[in-house]
C-alpha cells in the first residue's frame, strides 16, 4: 500500500514541477520565441547615374539626387484605414537558436526623384520622341536642369524592399519590468516598384515591377516592457540594384536601371510571444 501512495505521490508532484518549470519566462532571444513589429522611417540615398531605355531613346542622367517623401499628416500614421500611405516597415521573426532570429520582412520607402536637378545628359534620343523635355539628338556630358512639368521619376508608392534578414539579439541591461536589449543583422530581398514617369509629353502613373534586388546591415535598439511589448529604434543601409524599372505600363521595351547607397532610420512598436521555451538543466535559472 506504501509503495502505491509513493507512486501515486510522485504521479502527482512530478507533473507539477515539471510545469513550474515550463512556466519559467525565457529570455527575449531564446530559441522558440517569436516576435513582430510595425514603425515607420525616414530614408536618404546617394547620388546615382539613372538610364533611361524605350523605343527610340537611351539616355542616362549622371548625378541623379533624389530624396524620400514621409508623411506630414500626424492622422495618417494613427488612422487604421491610412497606415501604410506613410513610409513603413513591417517585420515578423522567429527565433531558431538563442540569440538568433531569422525574420521576413517590408521596408516601404519612397525614391522621389528631385526637381531642378542639375545632371549630366548622355546618350541618344531619336527625332520625333521628345519635343518637350531634352529634345533630340545625341548627348555627351550636357549639363541640364530638370523640370518637373516635363520630365519627373519617383518610386512613391513606392520603393518596396522585402527582405529576408539574419540578426543577432543580446541583452544589455534589465531592471524590473524593463529590458534593454542590441540588435545586429544583415539582409537580403528583392525591390518591388511602383513607378511614375513623366517624359516626352507622356505622363503614366503606378507602373508595378519586381524591379531589383537589394543587400543592407542593420542594427537597433529594444526597449522591452512586461516581457512582451518593445519600442526599437534602428538604423539600416545598404546596397540597391534595380535592374529593370519597368516606366511604361503598356510598353515592356521601356524602363528605367540605376545602383546607388541608401541609409534608413525606423522607430517601431512590437510584441513578442513564447512557443515551447527551451528548458534549461539547472536549479536556479534566470527570470527574463
Amino acid at each position: 500500500m506504501a509503495r502505491i501512495i509513493s507512486i501515486l505521490l510522485l504521479s502527482i508532484i512530478l507533473p507539477l514541477g515539471l510545469k513550474a518549470q515550463s512556466n519559467r519566462k525565457p529570455y527575449s532571444f531564446e530559441k522558440g520565441n517569436f516576435f513582430g513589429y510595425w514603425g515607420y522611417n525616414r530614408a536618404f540615398y546617394t547620388k546615382s547615374d539613372l538610364y533611361f531605355i524605350g523605343q527610340g531613346y537611351d539616355f542616362h542622367l549622371d548625378g541623379s539626387v533624389a530624396k524620400d517623401n514621409p508623411s506630414t499628416q500626424f492622422k495618417q500614421y494613427i488612422n487604421p484605414t491610412t497606415l501604410t500611405v506613410p513610409q513603413f516597415n513591417a517585420r515578423f521573426g522567429y527565433y531558431f537558436k538563442d540569440h538568433y532570429a531569422i525574420s521576413l520582412g517590408y521596408d516601404h520607402m519612397k525614391y522621389i526623384f528631385q526637381d531642378q536637378n542639375n545632371v549630366l545628359l548622355s546618350g541618344t534620343i531619336d527625332p520625333g520622341v521628345d519635343n518637350v523635355t531634352f529634345g533630340s539628338g545625341t548627348f555627351d556630358n550636357t549639363p541640364v536642369t530638370t523640370d518637373r512639368n516635363t520630365f519627373h521619376y519617383e518610386n512613391s508608392n513606392g520603393l518596396n524592399y522585402i527582405r529576408v534578414e539574419l540578426t543577432r539579439t543580446d541583452r544589455l541591461f534589465k531592471a524590473g519590468i524593463f529590458t534593454l536589449s542590441s540588435n545586429a543583422g544583415i539582409g537580403a530581398g528583392a525591390i518591388l516598384s511602383y513607378n511614375d514617369f513623366n517624359f516626352a509629353g507622356q505622363k503614366d502613373m503606378v507602373t508595378i515591377s519586381l524591379s531589383g534586388y537589394a543587400l543592407s546591415g542593420h542594427a537597433s535598439l529594444r526597449f522591452e516592457f512586461w516581457d512582451h511589448l518593445f519600442l526599437r529604434t534602428g538604423v539600416s543601409g545598404g546596397y540597391m540594384n534595380q535592374i529593370h524599372v519597368k516606366t511604361r505600363p503598356d510598353d515592356d521595351s521601356a524602363y528605367a536601371h540605376q545602383r546607388y547607397g541608401y541609409l534608413q532610420f525606423d522607430t517601431a512598436l512590437g510584441f513578442m510571444f513564447y512557443v515551447k521555451p527551451k528548458e534549461k538543466k539547472c536549479n536556479t535559472c534566470p527570470h527574463f
